[in-house]
């Protein structure tokens, strides 16, 4: 009894877990350069028996281990969390300061106060001392940011602002600045933080810059999030209804309990 309401327990909290996934995609369907995140849900018996194997342990320790996993048998829980890049759209705004990037791993550098991070943004603006930044304040970084002096882009007020497609910018014909647009090998080496900012580790190993001439960015358009606001919609009520599902198994494993405990405490002697 006590088995099957550990089951029912860990799943509800796994469903839980996916709800704030799906609502933070719903939360996110217009913002520029998101990218939905989706989870995988497994059981603890499945990954315990794949990977028992490769474990350094003893036998009786493996036989302990398999008492464990029969006491929470088939207990569903998070596997995997994995942010989803395949999807590229774009929207035509006119707005000379929205960038947006043609390929699904290609990415904009910009400069947070945590440091350099990669983003997909694709809208910007112009700060009180002229540089171009994203919504939250982080400049955007030119090919040769390495420089002290280029820790961003500067640009006067007023003028006309061009980007090429392979993200040359200038302003009346003279050239401003080039953007850093890095392409990511393996975009599972990504660690995302926030909504748009996304971290990767050995980036020497892992991405290059794009220098080569190419149309890897579209002045005037805006990336759109890969959210389907429907799918999204049909993912919350199913995972709610499960939710739901399990309030009413931990209910009815509770009432036979209880149930269970009245009958043994009527028939027991003094």
């Amino acid at each position: 009894m006590q088995n099957g309401y550990y089951q029912v327990t860990g799943a509800m909290v796994t469903q839980f877990n996916k709800l704030d996934v799906i609502s933070n995609n719903l939360a996110n369907v217009n913002t520029s350069g998101f990218r939905r995140d989706n989870v995988v849900i497994g059981d603890f018996e499945r990954i315990y028996q794949e990977k028992r194997d490769e474990l350094p342990l003893q036998n009786h320790t493996k036989e302990a281990a398999k008492f464990f996993n029969r006491t929470v048998n088939r207990v569903p829980r998070i596997v995997d969390h994995y942010t989803d890049f395949s999807s590229m759209r774009m929207r035509h705004t006119g707005n000379p300061l929205d960038f947006a990037l043609k390929e699904p791993d290609l990415f904009f550098l910009v400069d947070t106060p945590n440091g350099v991070r990669l983003t997909q943004q694709s809208s910007f603006d112009i700060d009180a001392d002229g540089y171009i930044v994203t919504k939250e304040g982080y400049k955007l970084l030119p090919e040769s940011f390495s420089s002290a002096s280029e820790r961003g882009i500067r640009v006067p007020r007023g003028n006309a602002l061009y980007l090429t497609d392979d993200g040359t910018l200038s302003m009346d014909g003279d050239k401003v600045a080039r953007l850093y647009i890095a392409r990511v090998k393996n975009t599972k080496l990504l660690d995302k933080e926030g909504d748009t900012l996304y971290k990767l580790e050995n980036p020497a190993q892992n991405a290059i810059q794009v220098n080569d001439q190419g149309a890897f960015v579209k002045q005037g358009y805006q990336q759109i999030s890969n959210v389907n606001a429907v799918e999204e919609m049909v993912s919350l009520i199913e995972t709610n209804r499960l939710v739901e599902m399990y309030q009413r198994v931990m209910t009815t494993h509770m009432d036979e309990l209880n149930k269970d405990a009245i009958t043994k405490l009527t028939t027991t002697r003094a």
